[in-house]
């Protein structure tokens, strides 16, 4: 078999076996791909069944030149899998990135806004346009339930549970968790329907999709991205935001306010609670002010 075989194989065993998401699937098979394209431009000809430790040693150094820390860590990681994967189906014998150290990138702390910033951004949304209602009651959601851009775009009507106050999400892996919604987005995802969604033409196999565009299919990823820098660009946030930061806004407030991790961990569908843990990051000024109202010799 060759490398277009093989990788193949491998993306069916995400899909299948490991019940990954198709952008998951599309970020494992990306590493394999790119080492394929060294392995191309070098004229090296070898096979994933024969590639040895070297070889991969020189495309980790290839790509160390391109890529910072963090970016080459995760393609690191990428290709430990395909060859775990190898090794499980006895295609190979060891993994070649066995003993191949990841370079340590330390903990990124989330980018977060505070509540202020949000209400201005939620503030900033034209809502004379059909789009405005659609777009508040998507940021409503997204920061009110903390949900991932992809679980957000798929939400189906038939996932809204609102007189129990709570919407079903299906995250990572197909697994499905219950996350309890507010009175206030319950409000604006019914006049969203109402106002707008009941009145446009849907297409064939989106008629339980609760966010559409204005030709009646679901909307894409990027055009959220897109809607939330153009906000952020409206009302001059100094800050680099996409859809993923209201979703560490919505932990971190949570935290601040009293929540615990374990809580905060069902909420946000986090596997492990050490995936949770990366938001107490409480800047000083806000232990500071813990201390001066809490202790009792604050004085």
């Amino acid at each position: 078999m060759n490398w277009t075989t093989y990788i193949k194989n491998y993306q069916s065993y995400l899909r299948i076996e490991r019940g990954l998401s198709k952008n998951t699937i599309e970020n494992y098979s990306f590493d394999v791909e790119r080492l394929c394209l060294f392995l191309d431009q070098n004229q090296i000809q070898v096979s994933p069944v024969a590639i040895t430790e070297e070889t991969i040693q020189q495309f980790i150094y290839s790509v160390s030149k391109q890529v910072n820390a963090r970016s080459q860590a995760r393609i690191i990681s990428g290709l430990k899998s395909f060859f775990n994967y190898l090794v499980f189906e006895d295609y190979r014998t060891d993994n070649p990135l066995e003993l191949i150290e990841t370079p340590k990138t330390g903990r990124k702390l989330p980018d977060t806004l505070s509540v202020d910033e949000i209400d201005a951004l939620i503030n900033a949304i034209d809502l004379s346009s059909n789009e405005g209602e659609r777009n508040r009651a998507m940021l409503e959601t997204l920061y009110g339930c903390g949900l991932r851009v992809s679980e957000l775009v798929n939400l189906k009507i038939s996932d809204l549970f609102f007189e129990e106050g709570f919407v079903k999400i299906t995250g990572k892996g197909n697994k499905q968790r219950f996350v309890p919604i507010g009175n206030l987005t319950q409000k604006y995802i019914q006049l969203y329907k109402e106002s707008i969604r009941n009145h446009l033409p849907i297409k064939k196999g989106f008629e339980d999709t609760l966010f559409l565009n204005r030709r009646g299919s679901q909307l894409t990823r990027a055009m959220l991205f897109t809607i939330i820098k153009d906000l952020a660009a409206k009302i001059n946030l100094n800050k680099t935001i996409s859809p993923h930061t209201l979703r560490h806004s919505f932990a971190t407030h949570l935290l601040e306010n009293g929540a615990d991790l374990r809580s905060i961990q069902l909420m946000l569908g986090h596997e492990s609670i050490t995936t949770t843990e990366i938001y107490v990051h409480l800047d000083r000024k806000y232990l500071t002010e813990v201390m001066n109202t809490f202790h009792p010799r604050k004085e």
